[in-house]
């Protein structure tokens, strides 16, 4: 497929159609999208964040047409993207007009608009003088049930993605090896997450000995050493926008005493929550699956974070998997299963990106499960 077929899979025209009818059953008069992952999904364009304003104003249905305000300096970037084979009318402003009054008088009154979650505060507060009347809300209200069902060219995209990571992990006993430092060995993975197709590298954690105990731990210039548990998470953002992100736990010789005892409980953990997914199951109960296991062998405790977060054009985005949740799963919802076991001074995480099918669940990471003794 080329580069164009597949773009226009990813983000095809009646998206814009669908959205503006998702808005007006949602009681907005309007969209208003700044750059970020909200106006890459409806329109293709991956914007800059500036303080200069960008914004695609998407009126209700029957409310008007669509436009992409842009900055004059940004045209042509907006020119080159997928958002130039929607028809969207494009509006450049100049350095010395006013671009949230340009987008009011576009619009007229507004008795609501949603605005991106990641619009910058800076935009926020100036669309509210340029609206004073208009009651603000999240444009996730509309946006995130559309995001959380993938496509097929979507899950494609995210299956893309982890077949590329999951290149990553398989070259990771030849660079964890003791008398290294984690930022050596993260500087090693950075690199290979490009050269394996990613566009930008979103994170890289490797956690040896007592940071395998945090789950967010980064990068440090500690000394792996013999006997070492190391958790590593990986992830970047594919061309195509869509992102990766695996972990799995690596030991450097012989583990420590009582560590396999639980990675080998984890492991039965990760995969009763993976194939506890299927249609109509919610969300919640993936995480306890996956929970209930681990509290009955003694380490509830050590669980402390949830089972798993959405993933598509955002590492983390809906549906989260975790107590609490009843949204019920639906085909085409992609997300994360990873439970981890954080005992100290060592623990674990196994994570797969997995998706919702019509009748069950697909894993998008391949990668051994099993520990792998480097």
């Amino acid at each position: 497929m080329s580069a164009d077929a597949a773009g226009a899979a990813l983000y095809p025209a009646g998206r814009l159609a669908q959205v503006a009818a998702a808005s007006r059953a949602a009681g907005l008069d309007a969209l208003l999208l700044t750059p970020g992952p909200d106006l890459r999904y409806v329109t293709g364009y991956d914007a800059r964040q500036l303080e200069r304003l960008t914004c695609l104003a998407v009126p209700a249905q029957g409310e008007g047409d669509p436009f992409l305000l842009v900055p004059r300096l940004e045209l042509a970037a907006a020119q080159a993207s997928p958002a130039a084979s929607l028809g969207v009318e494009m509006v450049p402003w100049r350095e010395t007009e006013d671009p949230f009054g340009m987008v009011r008088d576009r619009l007229g009154a507004l008795g609501s608009a949603g605005l991106s979650d990641r619009m910058w505060a800076l935009h926020v507060l100036q669309f509210r003088a340029a609206f004073p009347q208009a009651a603000q809300r999240l444009a996730s209200a509309v946006l995130s049930p559309l995001r959380m069902r993938k496509t097929g060219a979507e899950v494609g995209a995210l299956r893309e993605a982890g077949e590329a990571i999951d290149r990553v992990h398989a070259r990771m006993p030849r660079w964890l090896r003791a008398g290294r430092t984690e930022r050596e060995v993260g500087a090693n993975i950075a690199e290979a997450i490009l050269a394996e197709g990613h566009a930008q590298v979103d994170f890289v954690i490797v956690g040896s000995g007592p940071n395998a105990a945090s789950p967010h731990h980064d990068l440090s210039g500690r000394v792996l050493a013999e006997g070492d548990v190391v958790v590593v998470d990986i992830g970047g953002t594919m061309p195509s926008g869509y992102c990766s992100d695996c972990t799995r736990t690596y030991a450097i010789g012989r583990p420590p005493a009582g560590f396999e005892a639980y990675y080998e409980v984890l492991r039965t953990a990760q995969d009763a929550a993976c194939d506890a997914v299927r249609p109509g199951v919610a969300a919640q109960d993936i995480d306890r699956a996956a929970r209930d296991i681990i509290a009955k062998a003694g380490y509830g405790e050590a669980f402390i974070h949830r089972t798993g977060h959405g993933i598509g054009l955002e590492s983390h985005e809906d549906p989260y998997i975790v107590e609490g949740n009843r949204t019920r799963l639906e085909p085409g919802m992609a997300f994360s299963v990873e439970p981890g076991i954080y005992p100290g001074p060592h623990g674990a995480r196994i994570e797969d990106i997995v998706v919702c099918t019509g009748d069950g669940v697909a894993r998008l990471n391949n990668a051994a499960r099993e520990l792998v003794i480097v």
